[in-house]
């Protein structure tokens, strides 16, 4: 391994804090995009009951004391519960704006790296190039150790970019659309909560 790392040179250190950075941010937005924690069930429960003219004050209380992008959407639509149905419509949408970039947060970074690293290998490459040149302009053909070192520079960070940035690159999708999927359903859930408080809504009071 010691071997290998010799051989791709200089670079094995902003690749290195690639692979670093890549991987703490794909496990810190795993645990973060969980269903359980962005969707803590008792908040789905409390909200999913709530109906008009019921005491708000249990689920005004528990979304308070349990801060969150689901939570924190929902309290602003019940904060706004007492005025006019279009208030509180707009205070949710208002909140689904500001609070949805939250579970995006950090995948810009994972996107950088998937698109840095193979370039980070293919600067590499050029570089095990011209110090291939550079030794065969000093002393010629006949030194094939000169040529070695210099084509497995290039080879070796190639290999080392896209072994980084095509998982990074996964990842991105993958969480990329996780999050788009908790975005949706949480827009949903305040759908839900404006229906149930709209006059002539679920549990309103229309024909």
């Amino acid at each position: 391994m010691l071997e290998i790392l010799d051989k791709v040179g200089p670079l094995i250190y902003p690749l290195g804090l690639c692979s670093l950075l890549a991987t703490t941010i794909t496990i810190e937005r795993l645990f973060a995009l969980r269903q359980s924690r962005v969707f803590p069930r008792e908040i789905v429960e409390l909200v999913g009951a709530i109906r008009p003219g019921r005491d708000l004050t249990l689920a005004i209380d528990v979304c308070r004391r349990n801060p969150g992008v689901f939570a924190d959407v929902m309290l602003a639509g019940l904060e706004q519960a007492a005025e006019p149905w279009e208030i509180m419509r707009d205070s949710l949408q208002d909140a689904g704006r500001q609070n949805a970039p939250i579970l995006e947060r950090r995948l810009v970074w994972l996107q950088t790296i998937a698109q840095a690293a193979p370039l980070l290998g293919l600067l590499g490459t050029v570089l095990g190039m011209i110090k291939m040149f550079a030794s065969i302009s000093l002393s010629g053909l006949g030194d094939p150790n000169a040529l070695s070192a210099g084509i497995s520079e290039a080879m070796f960070t190639t290999a080392i970019g896209l072994v980084i940035g095509i998982p990074t690159l996964v990842a991105y999708n993958l969480l990329s659309a996780r999050a788009d999927i908790l975005i949706g359903e949480m827009e949903a859930h305040a759908a839900r909560l404006i229906k149930s408080m709209r006059p002539g809504g679920e549990g309103g009071s229309g024909p």
